[in-house]
């Protein structure tokens, strides 16, 4: 019997927490739509749709591959502590409907798909660093070949048994590492290989619908409950119930440091700055909510969002072009919200793991920068070497013309909007913004440059 598999006979299922768990599963499942819109707003008009199709794709490409190998990477017989394989698990030819998971009260099934849900959003995380200039066959054929050598062995690392992270004692409750700092590192490997847009820091790019935006990322919110608190697989000890909390306080104590940076910095509360600090606070309470009380869980979405705000400059000063602040939000909100587990750990969540704050010394910090720094590394790199084959081989970038007369026409043949009826027509363009974040620029100038 592969690993991870109980009979029934031998543990009871539960009916209310097989239930709780498919809803968690859909959540996470509407959360990948989210972020479509919420990249796609945060683009010019003429490259909406390569957004939301960048999302949506993943949706595609990484359910079948889940079927056909991936969930057996990740959660299979464990070999060194790098990857799994269980041949039950290919296609799920040897899983029947009443087997449960590890001992828990859940079917195989269910874990798996609420497990598939994580695997699609992560690769359409990276996407929004890459907006305007990545050819869609291209951008395929990269989420094939990423899920299968960082994703697919990354989840074993972490959440699978044998994994070397999870043996270690690196605490991930939900993705901190495996997903987001893995998005949040492919995304710069690949984008310091294919390079900046045509007229980066010289022409504006601003959001073209911040109502899609914040659309987005009430979606992502929404879906982040089950994303978060489902990850316990269950909620019969509290700890999801500790977890659904915490994900609300820090995403709104991240908010409000975003604003509050971005007032005292550049003089405006903005509305992509009140989006982006939430999706910051619940990259960084991701990992940690589990681990922490909801008075730390102020401290960590307060943190996390002051330090990413300051973070999405950053592309502007060292020059990498990061057109959606993946780097600035998830990256760094990843490795914020996993680090500051080795502080703010009560020992009272889901395990008996002290942080430094509270009379652990400092061990737990040191098994989240080493679990913290390997993901970096391992996924910046193989991301980098893939995006650079690709490139040499298909091409990863369309030409410079096509970029410039827009990637929704050229690579999907439809534009997003019809500006042909009466009142149709795009905003005149504007002086460029002065080098700071996307929510600077939008505050500089109201003005929408399609």
């Amino acid at each position: 019997m592969p690993p991870g598999i109980t009979l029934a006979a031998e543990t009871e299922l539960s009916a209310a927490n097989t239930g709780f768990m498919l809803i968690c599963s859909a959540l996470v499942m509407l959360m990948t739509p989210g972020l479509a819109f919420f990249y796609g707003g945060m683009v010019r008009v003429k490259s909406t749709l390569n957004m939301l199709m960048m999302s949506f794709i993943s949706l595609g490409i990484v359910t079948i591959l889940w079927v056909l190998y991936g969930f057996s990477i990740a959660f299979g017989t464990d070999s060194g502590g790098i990857v799994g394989w269980s041949a039950d698990y290919v296609g799920f030819s040897g899983i029947g409907k009443m087997e449960l998971w590890d001992g828990y009260t859940i079917p195989v099934y269910v874990f798996a798909v609420f497990q598939l849900m994580f695997a699609i959003i992560t690769p359409a995380l990276i996407s929004g660093a890459l907006a305007d200039r990545v050819k869609f066959t291209a951008w395929a054929l990269f989420i094939t070949l990423w899920v299968t050598v960082v994703y697919f062995p990354v989840a074993h690392w972490v959440w699978g048994t044998g994994g070397w992270a999870f043996e270690l004692g690196v605490i991930d409750f939900a993705g901190g590492t495996a997903v987001h700092i893995n998005a949040g590192a492919a995304a710069l490997g690949v984008i310091l290989v294919i390079g900046k847009r045509v007229g980066f820091k010289k022409d504006p790019m601003r959001p073209h619908s911040l109502p899609l935006v914040m659309l987005g990322a009430g979606l992502l919110w929404f879906g982040w409950f089950g994303f978060n608190a489902g990850s316990w697989l269950g909620n019969d000890d509290g700890v999801g119930a500790l977890m659904f909390l915490n994900t609300q306080i820090a995403t709104a104590a991240a908010m409000l440091g975003w604003l509050a940076y971005e007032k005292l910095r550049h003089g405006s509360f903005t509305t992509l700055g009140a989006a982006s600090g939430a999706v910051a606070g619940l990259v960084a309470i991701t990992p940690s909510g589990g681990a922490v009380s909801p008075l730390g869980a102020i401290a960590v979405g307060v943190i996390a969002g002051v330090l990413c705000a300051m973070a999405v400059g950053l592309k502007y000063k060292l020059g990498y072009d990061d057109s959606l602040d993946v780097v600035g939000v998830h990256l760094v909100g990843g490795v914020v919200g996993s680090l500051l587990i080795g502080f703010f750990a009560t020992g009272g969540g889901q395990s008996d793991v002290a942080g430094l704050f509270y009379g652990g010394g400092l061990d737990q910090l040191g098994k989240q920068a080493a679990g913290v720094f390997a993901v970096l590394a391992y996924s910046l790199v193989v991301s980098a070497v893939l995006a650079f084959l690709i490139d040499k081989t298909i091409g990863m970038r369309v030409s410079e013309d096509d970029e410039i007369s827009g990637i929704d026409q050229v690579e999907h043949a439809e534009t997003a909007y019809d500006f042909s009826g009466a009142g149709g027509g795009s905003a005149p363009r504007t002086a460029a913004p002065a080098p700071g974040s996307n929510a600077t620029a939008v505050a500089a100038d109201k003005k929408v440059d399609a």
